[in-house]
């Protein structure tokens, strides 16, 4: 089984992070709920809806990378996951250097064979020519994320998918906790 993973709220729960971060910069007159919930759309939308100045975005993405690495825990489950694959892979829109500190920090580096980050130069989500790429080096059997665009492209290329706390998106299967890949999942892929 090879997998493509998203890391922001697939791999590490980093979302309660952003969401902060966030709603330091917006103020009030916002829900944690709200900000959630168009954090996990996608940064771009979510600085739209709350009509962020690039100067606000600037902050707010300074902020989001001077994060702990160890205020980014990984999901209960997921090391289990990744130890059942035969490779590991990841796809996401940050810098492949923060990524990897907070997979170094938790011991979880090792598990992944690449890491696809923004500075690669691959267009951004929904894209698929990050996972065409990947899925032609790697013969992916499966992609796990938290959002749509996340699922998109592997269900155009014909790859299995999982969304990951999130019934909103289509895929073929839906996990709210790692724990349960064993039964849900990986009875039904190779």
């Amino acid at each position: 089984m090879n997998i493509l993973w998203d890391f922001d709220g697939t791999i590490c729960n980093t979302y309660p992070s952003y969401t902060r971060a966030l709603m330091e910069i917006i103020g009030d007159g916002y829900t944690e709920e709200e900000t959630l919930a168009q954090l996990k759309l996608s940064f771009g939308n979510a600085f739209r809806f709350f009509k962020i100045s690039e100067e606000q975005s600037r902050k707010f993405l300074q902020q989001v990378r001077g994060l702990k690495p160890e205020e980014f825990l990984p999901f209960p489950g997921v090391e289990e996951v990744l130890a059942k694959a035969n490779s590991n892979v990841i796809m996401t829109h940050k810098e492949k250097e923060d990524v990897e500190k907070v997979l170094r920090h938790f011991n979880l580096r090792h598990y992944f064979a690449e890491i696809v980050g923004k500075e690669d130069g691959f267009p951004r989500k929904p894209d698929l020519k990050a996972y065409e790429y990947l899925h032609e080096k790697y013969g992916l059997s499966l992609v796990i994320g938290d959002r749509a665009i996340d699922l998109e492209p592997a269900r155009r290329l014909g790859i299995t998918t999982v969304s990951f706390q999130n019934h909103e998106s289509e895929a073929d299967f839906y996990l709210d906790d790692f724990r349960e890949f064993g039964s849900v999942v990986a009875p039904y892929v190779e």
